[in-house]
């Protein structure tokens, strides 16, 4: 009896634990239905994670094995290592120009005797990251004479040719070229059959039959494609900071290092476009031979035809003739009032008619009207002599007060004139190169070299940097005269009582902009290009869920 007792307790509760399984997980998601859908979506989810890595392997392995792949390795990585050493020459020569310059105009310096015939030059330097990305750094001149009568301005920049002139022709060839052109090209080379492709071969439906989002196939397609991409970029800027590594003329810092990261990102970012245009293209054709012959005539026009386009407009900035012939006569007018002023003064000077002569061999004292700052500056050294004989003793406080007159007045009237050239070239240069920004805003290849040469320091800021320092020199160099009360000092035109000692004067220095304001000016184009990765996407997106297969 108890025996049975048990077996019937053990019975009744059978149904309950073990027999009744379905009755007992239907209260159970009753119970915790949410519990259930939770684990229901994780497992969606992980699935989905699964089949994206596995689509993403694939890809890669295909892409990987393609002929194209190591095309895209084998060219990039020549290209990128013969022309670094071509450039790197360059710099070198560049670099031993720039400290024989540098010697050449502090000694013709020091070896003035007076403070008129000072000549003063200053160069500006290579920069070292005009390898990546040349820019305006080897378009405008080197050379800037600072001169009391002038404001040095951007188009005051002389030119020095290179010893061998056929290496000009190398000398635009920079690796963000090469980026531009060649791997622009291999990303298109990449996408043309991505979805095109796999339609006519019948894989897509293959793939879409499995559990897996459209979305999915496009982004692993995506991410495989960049990794290869990335590749040959990496593996040859890693030839070329070992390159920088062994060449003895370029010493890079850390805001170097910095800029070249930014380079190398914004690189990206612009292969990233190609890519995506070509997979626009394979997605709105059936046909891989379509998609090809759409991928080159994109290329052709977006690399090759469109950033050269703007200077084939109409300008957009006016009669560039008639204002720089304006400014040039508000110039002339400037140093006009100049030439009136030291005529007034001299009409309540002893210095009448022609004054003693104080430099063997010259004609006189007569005013000119040229107005040139090279002449003005060889009409006031030419009073200078080496002695003063006893005749001329009594001239020379007069002297002294007229050379204080006309120091006062040319710097005066210089920066007026500065001024005028200023505003020129806003209203003529500047403005052209940025309505020229402005055309090429749509254009891939554009934005990425004016984003590149902003990280690199070459663009015109950069430019620009440079004149403002020149101009803050010129500056100190005037604080420098009148510190030394030069331009009324028996010194500025003779040294019969002791030369003019220059070991004090102001050397000038150039710092390059900081990393964070390069980072600043290529914000805008590299955003530009996120803008557009982020559209081309989306646009591709919304087309592939949309199409039949």
């Amino acid at each position: 009896m108890a025996l049975g007792r048990r077996w019937e307790g053990r019975h009744k509760a059978l149904p309950l634990q073990e027999h009744d399984t379905g009755r007992w997980r239907l209260e159970g998601v009753e119970k915790h239905p949410r519990m259930f859908l939770h684990k229901a979506l994780q497992e969606k989810k992980r699935k989905e994670i699964v089949m994206l890595h596995t689509l993403i392997r694939q890809e890669l392995l295909s892409l990987m094995m393609s002929a194209r792949f190591l095309a895209a390795v084998v060219i990039t990585l020549l290209l990128v290592v013969a022309n670094t050493v071509v450039l790197l020459d360059e710099h070198e020569n560049r670099v031993a120009s720039y400290r024989q310059q540098e010697t050449i105009h502090r000694q013709k310096a020091e070896a003035a005797e007076t403070y008129s015939f000072l000549e003063l030059f200053v160069e500006r330097p290579p920069n070292p990251l005009s390898l990546f990305s040349a820019g305006l750094d080897k378009r405008l001149g080197t050379t800037v004479e600072i001169y009391h009568g002038s404001v040095p301005t951007l188009s005051s920049m002389s030119s020095r040719s290179l010893e061998n002139p056929y290496l000009n022709l190398f000398s635009q060839i920079d690796l963000v070229s090469i980026f531009q052109v060649v791997l622009s090209l291999l990303a298109l080379l990449f996408a043309y059959d991505a979805i095109a492709g796999n339609w006519e071969s019948g894989t897509l439906r293959l793939v879409i039959s499995h559990p897996v989002r459209r979305g999915s196939i496009l982004f692993a397609k995506y991410i495989a494609a960049m990794v290869c991409l990335l590749l040959p970029v990496l593996m040859s800027l890693l030839m070329v900071m070992i390159q920088l590594s062994l060449a003895r003329s370029i010493q890079l810092n850390t805001d170097d290092f910095l800029r070249i990261g930014g380079i190398s990102f914004t690189t990206i970012v612009y292969l990233s476009v190609f890519y995506l245009i070509g997979l626009l293209i394979s997605t709105t054709t059936r046909r891989a031979a379509t998609s090809l012959i759409l991928c080159m005539f994109f290329w052709v026009v977006l690399v090759l035809v469109y950033p050269n386009w703007s200077r084939f407009t109409l300008n957009p900035v006016g009669d560039m003739h008639a204002e720089g012939r304006s400014a040039s006569q508000q110039i002339e007018q400037i140093w006009e009032e100049a030439d009136r002023e030291e005529q007034r003064f001299l009409a309540n000077s002893p210095l009448k008619g022609e004054p003693p002569e104080f430099y063997l061999g010259s004609s006189g004292f007569g005013l000119n009207q040229n107005s040139s700052a090279s002449y003005r500056r060889a009409r006031t050294r030419r009073f200078s002599t080496s002695i003063v004989d006893a005749a001329s003793e009594p001239l020379v406080p007069h002297f002294q007060n007229y050379y204080a007159f006309v120091g006062a007045t040319h710097i005066r009237l210089a920066e007026k004139a500065g001024l005028v050239s200023e505003q020129r070239l806003a209203r003529i240069d500047i403005r052209r190169a940025v309505w020229d920004e402005r055309l090429m805003k749509f254009s891939p290849a554009s934005r990425y070299t004016f984003a590149t040469s902003a990280w690199a320091g070459t663009d015109l800021n950069g430019m620009l940097d440079f004149s403002r320092a020149t101009q803050g020199y010129r500056q100190t160099l005037i604080d420098y005269f009148q510190d030394k009360d030069a331009f009324a000092s028996r010194l500025w035109f003779a040294y019969d009582q002791g030369a003019v000692d220059w070991w004090d004067l102001p050397r000038f220095r150039f710092a390059r902009a900081g990393i964070w304001e390069n980072a600043q000016r290529a914000l805008a184009d590299v955003s530009l290009l996120f803008l557009m990765n982020l559209v081309l996407f989306m646009v591709t997106f919304l087309i592939f869920i949309k199409i039949e297969v």
